[in-house]
């Protein structure tokens, strides 16, 4: 564990001082500018790790706007000046093939170019040598202001662009969750089922930015829809119950013909899940804990996140999904897409999830797709068609670049 602090922290600090190195030391001359700018990158470099720590234990929530809108400008300006520097170091390379261009002659009295050779020995040395002088102190000269101009108008590009990529994201992250609606047959779904509605919702991150007002307008989204059942697939909640429990509380809100249904995200770890899993339950949500349950012709199954093995409270897909009757389809809520790897051997016909958000910062996904199979939308993970739903609220901060909140209705149909 405190190798992998050791490392973040490492991580952070290289960044910062990268972005010190063309933010400050390229675009500022020796003075009181410089250090001003160096102390503040000082002071950012702290308030990430600051930040990280302080507003998951809820002792510095207030840290949590500044030190978040400083993190998603910082990634973005990195990838900006990151994508910047192929053409900082043509641009160089073409300025200094300029400045190697050839040099003047001196004259005679008559203004024509005079040869040294025509001059006197002394003479001629003393001038070809003031000349090379005068001519390197130029070039030197305008060599330092073409580097100074260069280097200022990458960070100004960089600047501007991370903040309006920042400011977009905000905009989009805070907007509310839009409603994607998508058709999925299931070759088992009995005709009396054709149409069933599921209404799929995850990582919705109730916590330190995002209240009760966040968690309304995601339930009155979910009722206007009138799902047959509603699947809650993780990641609810940033905080533990006597923080948060107020801003939850419209969950109990939510209506469905056959019921809504919950299954643990890793950060309901973090968070106290089993206090949690008493108070959703309150609400009206009945967690699916390594079970299923027969809906009509259909079973749901849910099973625990893979991040409670650490708790000793990890998935069971034995028993959520072992002994039951082969003929009747089945849909499994995990949190994580990975999961479907453990769930193909059951024959699950349809596993929804959450957990990537999508990627929530492009181009962050990229990233992502390293450690899960799918980041958004529909994919097959060994043969098991898996959907996965970019999560209606943000982790970390407030900021969506194309992964915008979304909640998911799954129409299923038969073949």
């Amino acid at each position: 564990m405190l190798a992998f602090v050791g490392v973040v922290f490492g991580v952070i600090a290289l960044i910062h001082y990268y972005l010190w190195k063309r933010l400050v030391k390229d675009t500022l001359r020796p003075g009181r500018a410089r250090r001003a700018g160096t102390i503040a990158a000082v002071v950012l470099a702290i308030l990430v790790p600051v930040t990280m720590a302080g507003v998951r234990s809820g002792e510095i929530a207030f840290l949590a706007w500044p030190g978040y809108m400083w993190l998603a400008l910082m990634f973005y300006l990195l990838v900006t000046l990151a994508v910047l520097e192929v053409p900082r170091l043509a641009l160089s390379l073409w300025l200094r093939h300029r400045k190697h261009a050839p040099e003047m002659s001196p004259v005679t009295a008559a203004g024509e170019p005079a040869a040294v050779d025509d001059l006197p020995a002394e003479a001629g040395d003393t001038v070809t040598s003031r000349a090379a002088s005068r001519i390197e102190a130029g070039s030197d000269q305008s060599g330092i202001e073409r580097r100074l101009l260069l280097a200022r108008g990458a960070a100004i590009f960089a600047g501007l662009t991370a903040a309006g990529i920042t400011g977009y994201g905000v905009k989009t992250a805070l907007g509310g969750p839009q409603l994607d609606r998508v058709q999925l047959p299931l070759a088992k779904l009995p005709r009396a089922m054709d149409g069933t509605r599921l209404a799929v919702v995850s990582d919705i991150h109730v916590g330190p930015l995002a209240g009760s007002r966040h968690v309304s307008r995601i339930v009155d989204l979910i009722n206007s829809v009138q799902a047959d059942m509603v699947c809650v697939v993780g990641d609810l909640v940033d905080g533990t119950v006597a923080e948060l429990g107020p801003a939850a509380a419209p969950l109990a809100g939510i209506r469905s013909r056959l019921g809504a249904y919950f299954v643990t995200g890793n950060h309901e770890y973090y968070s106290g899940y089993e206090p949690w899993l008493e108070e959703v339950t309150r609400l009206g949500l009945r967690p699916l804990r390594n079970e299923r349950v027969e809906l009509d012709g259909l079973d749901l199954a849910g099973v625990n996140d893979i991040g409670g093995e650490q708790f000793g409270d990890g998935p069971d897909f034995a028993r959520a999904l072992g002994d039951r009757d082969p003929a009747r389809p089945v849909v499994l809520m995990a949190h994580q897409p990975v999961a479907a790897v453990q769930a193909a051997p059951f024959g699950v016909d349809l596993q929804v999830s959450g957990h990537t958000h999508g990627g929530q910062m492009a181009p962050f996904n990229l990233l992502v797709k390293l450690q899960q199979p799918v980041v958004s939308g529909l994919g097959r993970v060994d043969g098991v068609p898996v959907y996965v739903t970019n999560g209606a609220g943000f982790w970390g901060p407030p900021v969506r670049v194309g992964a915008p909140p979304q909640v998911t209705v799954i129409e299923l149909r038969t073949t």
